[in-house]
């Protein structure tokens, strides 16, 4: 059978990793020109630490974990109001067995773990109900299942199931990410800050040259362009000036050359699935950075989904959705549980291990 697999982040990886070692001819196409470089800290967390170990992976994902001493918060003049060294708001308690890790680094290792077919600077064009796909370059091809693991702005869930705006609920926030020089020095560190609307922090791990800096600010729905990156940039040099070290923060993000901003909002549908079509992590269930667990409910989601296709059946896709709908919504309820302050290490660890895995 084949598979076509929108999206290289990381479910598409996960996916066909699995989908090949089950049999299927898997090809994964990717807008980017390349794997992205950047992003945030990233979790992963109870039956997603079953996958990446079932892959193979596991001790890859360790070695390049975060290692983060801990973490302040200071005001707008740089003073120290907190700090520890026994957890930072990213990663949780340093003695939990969930492992951080940086999401390019993450990346690099699932797309070693694949031998499928990536095909950069490419994206679908339009999709017929018969699995005929049409490439913006013009290519076509037909496909028994085409998967969408496109993220929050999925191409396929347009194409299959209609615009965006159906699906999307805005959580109240924008974010932005970009590498930066460490011009602050931080050594393993998290520092963040706040000022009115806006706020950020500040990661710096293994490569004391550069941090990786979140900016980002309380808005209801702007209406922007997702792909119009000189935009997004003047939203955030307009709302983030008053926060901590802002001049020199937002000299770094014109600089930048990985720069990423986007609304914190979750994905709620009723099905994820429509004939030949799936979706998998962003695409059908974002739950957000706001609930920690957006990753791991990829990496699952994927790795079910791979399973559910391999044992094979007319029911393959309706099995995916009934052994994911419990989870997804679990995960997504973290994002809500304390707004403003992220859900108990309880709950979240209750949501990372409610689904079993055979």
């Amino acid at each position: 059978m084949k598979v076509l697999v929108s999206g290289a982040s990381i479910g598409g990886p996960v996916l066909a990793h699995w989908l090949e070692r089950n049999g299927f001819d898997v090809t994964v196409v990717e807008r980017a020109p390349a794997p992205r470089k950047g992003g945030q800290a990233v979790d992963i967390r109870g039956a997603a630490l079953t996958v990446v170990e079932r892959m193979g992976v596991l001790e890859q994902v360790r070695e390049l974990r975060t290692t983060m001493r801990g973490m302040s918060m200071v005001d707008a003049e740089g003073n120290e109001l907190m700090r520890s060294e026994e957890e930072t708001l990213s990663g949780g308690r340093f003695d939990s067995p969930d492992v951080e890790i940086m999401r390019d680094d993450l990346n690099r290792i699932l797309l070693g773990a694949s031998t499928a077919r990536y095909l950069y600077g490419d994206s679908i064009a339009t999709l017929g109900e018969d699995g005929e796909v049409t490439f913006e370059s013009g290519r076509r091809e037909r496909y028994d299942y085409v998967i969408g693991a496109d993220g929050l702005h999925s191409n396929v869930r347009r194409l299959a199931f209609g615009p965006e705006e159906q699906y999307l609920h805005h959580l109240g926030t924008y974010v932005s990410i970009y590498t930066a020089e460490n011009f602050l020095g931080l050594d393993h560190w998290q520092t963040w800050f706040n000022a009115g609307e806006a706020g950020g922090a500040l990661f710096s791990d293994r490569d004391r040259n550069e941090m990786r800096v979140n900016l980002g600010f309380r808005s209801d729905v702007i209406d922007y362009d997702y792909r119009d990156v000189e935009q997004q940039k003047r939203l955030i040099q307009e709302r983030c000036t008053e926060v901590w070290e802002a001049d020199r923060l937002l000299e770094a993000m014109w600089k930048a050359d990985d720069f990423y901003f986007d609304s914190m909002a979750q994905v709620k549908m009723e099905r994820w699935t429509k004939g030949r079509v799936a979706l998998v992590g962003d695409a059908g269930y974002c739950a957000s950075p706001l609930s920690g667990q957006g990753t791991s409910l990829a990496l699952v989601g994927a790795y079910v989904l791979a399973q559910e296709l391999g044992d094979g059946g007319a029911d393959a896709l309706e099995r995916y959705e009934a052994r994911m709908r419990p989870f997804v919504a679990a995960n997504q309820a973290l994002a809500h549980e304390n707004p403003g302050q992220g859900a108990s290490p309880e709950s979240v660890q209750r949501a990372a291990n409610s689904i079993t895995l055979t």
